[in-house]
């Protein structure tokens, strides 16, 4: 028996954390493994494996990464531990990235994907609120949210413009019911 991999994407702000956090508690099948970013966990935002650029780049380079990406001036990685957790019918979901999309699906043919989206005056709202960036880097992921949203019978969008409650509930869906076509 094979668990089932979901990969979260969607542009910064989107609110791709705070909706995978609300989501598994009520998706008790469903684990969450965390990304390994070169960014310091007093950052803020996501629980993350914290490490150098040397640190990450060792890791790389003995193959720790089931999937890695760069965006942002930062480094992130899946460890290639979901492969056994998969493998033991674990059903994973993870924080990844759009540009990484063709990648991951090539890898892992029947990832289904979470697509999250808000409107571009939301997502500049919540990334100043959450106070990570400068300006400047605030508006360098509102060019960035511009990349294309993934469509396909493998894909689930979900707006998060409204209630939070609301975008759970789609969420929970897309990780306990199959997936419906986009």
């Amino acid at each position: 028996m094979t668990g089932q991999l979901f990969i979260v994407v969607g542009p910064s702000g989107v609110g791709k954390d705070t909706l995978l956090d609300a989501a598994l508690v009520g998706c008790r099948n469903v684990r969450r493994v965390r990304r390994v970013v070169t960014r310091p966990a007093s950052a803020g935002g996501e629980d993350i494996v914290s490490v150098t650029t040397d640190e990450f780049s060792r890791m790389q380079a003995r193959g720790d990464f089931a999937l890695s990406w760069d965006a942002h001036g930062l480094s992130y990685g899946i460890s290639n531990e979901i492969d056994a957790m998969l493998s033991a019918g674990q059903s994973v979901v993870f924080n990844g990235s759009r540009t990484e999309l063709d990648i991951a699906k090539k890898t892992y043919p029947d990832l289904k994907i979470l697509s999250i989206e808000a409107d571009h005056d939301i997502l500049r709202g919540r990334l100043i609120a959450r106070g990570r960036e400068t300006l400047d880097d605030i508006e360098q992921r509102l060019e960035r949210a511009k990349i294309g949203v993934p469509t396909g019978p493998n894909v689930v969008r979900i707006l998060n413009n409204g209630s939070l409650d609301q975008a759970v509930s789609e969420v929970i869906i897309a990780l306990t019911q199959p997936v419906r076509n986009a």
